[in-house]
């Protein structure tokens, strides 16, 4: 696939990430027509619905992927790794809430490996920090990680919508994921 290509095919994904999650039906049309192109160039793209989840599946892993790369982690002082990764991941929050709920993608092997190897560090990180105390080391790693990723997509939803402040955004989350609600 050229540059060109590509590139419009990443924008027509991340216009029906935009879409699916606001409405999860969404046909191939109202795609097409969210991207802003006709149906016969989105087919150009892609043949049907179920390449396209996978297409999607595959887009938010890379974009993910990407901006985590960027992070490094220091195991003596994990504390910074979760606060760097919330500021760095929450502006994709579309991205997370489509590979932590859209059922469709969950039942293909490329994705779900692609996920579990993009869950790696943050796995890593979090058991690190259940040693040093930060976390209960009672609880299931995979379940902390999975409710970080959920308050991430519910911030960058209340950011998209004017609730919150956009730089405001990562030290709520960071307060609320080590502190929860607790009065100070």
């Amino acid at each position: 696939m050229t540059t060109i290509k590509q590139t419009r095919l990443h924008s027509i994904l991340d216009e029906a990430t935009k879409l699916l999650i606001e409405k999860p039906n969404a046909s191939m049309n109202e795609i097409a027509e969210s991207a802003k192109i006709g149906i016969a160039t989105l087919h150009r793209y892609v043949e049907s619905r179920e390449q396209l989840m996978v297409y999607l599946g595959l887009r938010a892993i890379e974009v993910v992927s990407e901006t985590m790369k960027e992070i490094q982690l220091d195991e003596e002082h994990c504390e910074k790794y979760i606060p760097e990764l919330i500021e760095a991941l929450i502006p994709l929050g579309d991205k997370i809430y489509f590979l932590a709920h859209d059922t469709t993608i969950n039942y293909n092997p490329e994705i779900e490996g692609a996920d579990l190897k993009l869950r790696e560090p943050v796995l890593h990180a979090v058991g690190l920090l259940q040693q040093k105390g930060y976390f209960r080391s009672d609880l299931d790693k995979t379940w902390i990680v999975d409710v970080l990723y959920s308050i991430m997509f519910l911030t960058w939803q209340q950011v998209v919508s004017g609730h919150i402040a956009r730089k405001a955004a990562p030290a709520l989350v960071v307060d609320t994921f080590y502190h929860g609600f607790k009065q100070r």
